[in-house]
């Protein structure tokens, strides 16, 4: 089909569209209907493309979204990684996520910063000074055979 052959088609549809006569429309049951209509709907269907090829294309499509959302998946447990590598928050899914953080640590330090001054009962607990536990600055040496010979 030439450009001319299209642009002939289309001038026909458009004056049907806009002056429709007795000889074009024809009325059935109560209903109108246009053969030309009828027509145009056949070259939407020449335009198709087969069924394989199209269950081809959704599989493919669903691969990539599959993909995709094992990336994001990935991406979301590197970040949980890295805000539990700098050991400022209790629970490192505080920090919401954020793709400039997987690059900049300079930007998650600065993020968690900020999330830490806003919510300070965030931050790790760490017990600090003398808790009374765990070796201490003393360093006496205990002997048992002494303790049961003085006893006898």
């Amino acid at each position: 089909m030439t450009t001319e052959n299209i642009d002939i088609q289309n001038e026909e549809v458009e004056d049907q569209i806009s002056n429709p006569t007795s000889d074009d429309v024809q009325e059935t049951d109560g209903t109108i209907s246009n053969p030309t209509v009828e027509e145009t709907d056949t070259d939407d269907d020449q335009d198709s493309f087969p069924r394989s090829y199209v269950e081809k294309l959704r599989d493919e499509n669903a691969k990539y979204r599959q993909r995709a959302q094992r990336s994001d998946e990935l991406a979301n447990r590197l970040h949980t990684a890295l805000v539990t590598a700098t050991g400022a928050l209790q629970d490192p899914t505080d920090l919401a996520f954020n793709e400039d953080h997987l690059d900049d640590p300079e930007a998650l330090q600065q993020a968690i910063d900020e999330l830490l001054a806003q919510k300070p009962h965030l931050a790790a607990r760490r017990p600090r000074g003398d808790v009374g536990q765990g070796q201490t600055g003393t360093s006496n040496t205990v002997d048992l055979a002494e303790m049961l010979r003085s006893r006898v």
